[in-house]
């Protein structure tokens, strides 16, 4: 099996060098093999954790559900429902955000339409944004 040293590593992962080392120091990421001049050295088992990694980051997730999901990676016999369950909660979160972000928007869209084109003593976002809700 092929070593990379760690640049390699982080070109095929898409990982940045010190993300690798942060990974390694909290544990994501086992202690890589060392030469003789203590260079790390990193199979391609690792580059496939690391891309795992990255992507589970891009889709949101805690550092703490990447952990739990890399422990149940490393048992592959196992039932998969609690990778389903932190997975459902993620999609759970999005959801929650986007319904959040749909409600801002439509906020936002009032107060542009009320607006337009006229003088702040008749700005209605200024207003909107200096009256308390309730």
């Amino acid at each position: 099996m092929k070593n990379f040293p760690i640049g390699e590593a982080a070109r095929r992962s898409g990982v940045k060098v010190p993300t690798i080392r942060y990974y390694e120091q909290i544990g994501l990421l086992p202690q890589p093999v060392r030469t003789r001049g203590n260079r790390r050295l990193y199979d391609e088992e690792s580059v496939r954790r690391l891309f795992f990694i990255l992507h589970a980051r891009q889709l949101g997730f805690e550092i703490e559900s990447i952990r739990a999901m890399l422990g149940l990676q490393d048992n592959p016999d196992q039932s998969c429902a609690q990778v389903d369950a932190i997975a459902s909660g993620r999609l759970a979160e999005i959801e929650l955000r986007i319904s959040r972000l749909t409600a801002l928007k439509a906020e936002l869209s009032t107060m542009l339409d009320q607006c337009r084109q006229g003088r702040i003593a008749q700005c209605h976002v200024i207003e909107t944004l200096s009256t308390p809700p309730g």
